[in-house]
């Protein structure tokens, strides 16, 4: 039976005639001189330029993918590859294919996940531009690390290297670009062992243009971390609204706040309740969108998913929603009072609206939260601790 392979190298391809040969026999070099038993990987993802006869006349393996996206290729060669370990690259020879021991290295040490820092390795000059070195890629490696606490410095190393059982756990499930950044947050999600070594970028061999698109690939990253980290895009946000947006009320309903010769008042007030229902949105769609993502597979179940059924249920929902609807219809009476002793006549808005606000506001917020225990306990009916 011939020998299943320890690592198995993948690159994606679309058009890369120019540089694949050069690519492919740095690769060979690697696994001949540090004598590892692996195989070569070619992706293709609908390449018109003669790469796969370039790549079979080098015995590398020729995986085609139909599937459009530097995701989707990606996908097709690692399902495709017989290898315990898998290092993957582009093929336009910006990464050297034979300095990849640190990654196999770290990977039989037991790492899951083995990423390449380029910023600690070296970029050489003209190999990445300006705005992705100073710009893209510090920022959005930035919000990674703050919202997923992940302590990687270059998240979008096209150079990284992964075991074959870990790649299953991930179940990565984008197509384009921003695959990079889901292979990164679902190791992390999913408590893989990850590792940062330095590697080296030179300037792409290619003359066409890169297949990555600055502003459009930059916005599927940022998009992709934002979806996947709904802490980030509703709660926190939802959070500082509804604080900024209490506490602000409670003082101008005491009295209106001046400032210089700025006064805030009644018609500051309904923003501020406005901000405290907005608020009180977010942290719905936050508890949805988490309920749909774990639910869906996209996130994994963790404790804190399943005591979300124990402490927010039906009941307690119903109960707070008809206690803000009981403090709404009590401040509504006591605004009708007020109606009643001018004989039903004219009134001071400052005066009354101190009241009628946080009536109308305490009443919609009740509505909210008893239409939301209702919406959650449904998706929640399978829970079995509910």
């Amino acid at each position: 039976m011939e020998k299943k392979p320890e690592l198995s190298i993948v690159m994606p391809c679309l058009n890369e005639a120019e540089t694949l040969a050069i690519c492919i026999e740095k690769a060979k070099r690697f696994l001949e001189n540090n004598q590892v038993e692996g195989e070569i990987i070619i992706a293709d993802n609908g390449s018109t330029d003669g790469s796969q006869k370039i790549a079979e006349s080098l015995n590398a393996r020729v995986i085609p993918v139909k599937e459009k996206g530097y995701g989707s290729a990606l996908r097709g060669g690692i399902e495709a590859a017989n290898g315990t370990y898998i290092i993957m690259a582009d093929a336009d020879d910006s990464y050297n294919f034979e300095a990849l021991l640190p990654f196999l290295t770290n990977l039989r040490s037991g790492s899951d996940l083995v990423m390449g820092n380029r910023f600690k390795g070296g970029v050489a000059k003209g190999a990445m531009p300006f705005l992705h070195k100073y710009l893209g890629n510090p920022v959005l490696s930035f919000i990674g690390r703050l919202f997923y606490k992940i302590n990687i410095g270059d998240f979008h190393c096209g150079l990284r290297g992964f075991s074959k059982e870990a790649y299953y756990k991930m179940d990565l499930k984008t197509t384009g670009m921003e695959f990079a950044s889901e292979m990164i947050v679902k190791s992390k999600l999913n408590n893989l062992k990850i590792t940062e070594v330095p590697t080296t970028l030179q300037p792409d061999g290619r003359t066409r243009d890169p297949h990555l698109n600055t502003w459009r690939d930059g916005w599927r990253h940022l998009r992709f971390l934002l979806l996947y980290s709904p802490q980030w895009l509703f709660l926190i946000p939802g959070l500082f609204l509804i604080v900024i947006g209490f506490i602000s009320s409670v003082v101008i309903i005491s009295q209106p706040i001046v400032i210089d010769n700025i006064h805030l008042d009644i018609h500051t007030l309904l923003y501020t309740s406005s901000f405290v229902l907005i608020g009180f949105q977010f942290i719905v769609f936050y508890a949805l969108t988490k309920i749909y993502a774990v639910e869906n597979k996209l996130l994994p179940k963790s404790n804190r998913y399943n005591k979300l059924f124990k402490y927010l249920n039906l009941e307690t929902g119903l109960i707070i929603g008809v206690l803000f609807l009981i403090v709404g219809i009590v401040l509504s009476y006591f605004g009708l009072n007020i109606w009643k002793h001018s004989n039903f006549g004219e009134l001071n808005p400052s005066e009354t609206l101190r009241i009628i606000i946080p009536a109308v506001f305490t009443i919609l917020l009740g509505m909210q939260i008893i239409f939301f225990s209702l919406f959650f306990s449904i998706l929640g009916l399978k829970n079995s601790d509910n």
